[in-house]
């Protein structure tokens, strides 16, 4: 489910939201968004929220002050913990598309554990796996979930545009952020 035409942003997050409204859970959400702004700040997400979740997950440095001002379970607890090993992620991407700018295999996975139980929160991250593409003067991505909580959206398309703009910032040819395919196999309304 989801719509065939290219949204913005903001635009997927009601479709999200009025769709696990009417429908409940969703299988198969899909979604081709454009990357050119993606604030979607919500009472949940205000921009300082969003911002601190991004860097994080980034794996950049952040105040003990800001971690427990802004993270909480219900902002998506470690499920949405993508902080591990996110720097040398990041890096292999960037290497590969350095030397091969074509490549199928800038992908980047979330989950550090090969074998995750379905019993732990830590190990059974919702976002799964990020291909990276060049497409003209853009670097697009597929984005793969296991689960989308709409609520949490906001807070994971935040963390996806800003290693966009991450990446494309050291490569070549002032790349700007395009699109991302997004895949969600369950989409719910909220964590509950």
């Amino acid at each position: 489910m989801g719509t065939d035409e290219i949204k913005s942003c903001r635009e997927t997050w009601e479709i999200m939201t009025q769709l696990t409204g009417k429908h409940g859970s969703i299988r198969n959400f899909q979604q081709t968004i454009r990357m050119d702004d993606f604030v979607v700040e919500t009472e949940l997400f205000p921009i300082e929220a969003l911002m601190v979740y991004s860097a994080w997950n980034l794996e950049q440095d952040i105040s003990e002050e800001n971690i427990q001002a802004y993270f909480s379970d219900h902002r998506g607890g470690s499920q949405g913990d993508y902080r591990a090993g996110m720097k040398s992620k990041l890096s292999n991407v960037v290497d590969c598309l350095k030397k091969f700018p074509e490549s199928k295999r800038a992908v980047l996975t979330i989950p550090n554990t090969a074998r995750a139980h379905h019993s732990s929160d830590v190990e059974a991250k919702c976002m799964r796996e990020i291909h990276f593409y060049i497409e003209g003067d853009t670097l697009n991505a597929t984005v793969l979930f296991r689960a989308q909580a709409a609520e949490i959206f906001p807070k994971n398309i935040h963390f996806i545009g800003s290693m966009l703009v991450d990446v494309a910032s050291k490569l070549k040819g002032n790349l700007k952020p395009g699109v991302v395919y997004y895949l969600a196999t369950t989409l719910v309304g909220d964590r509950s």
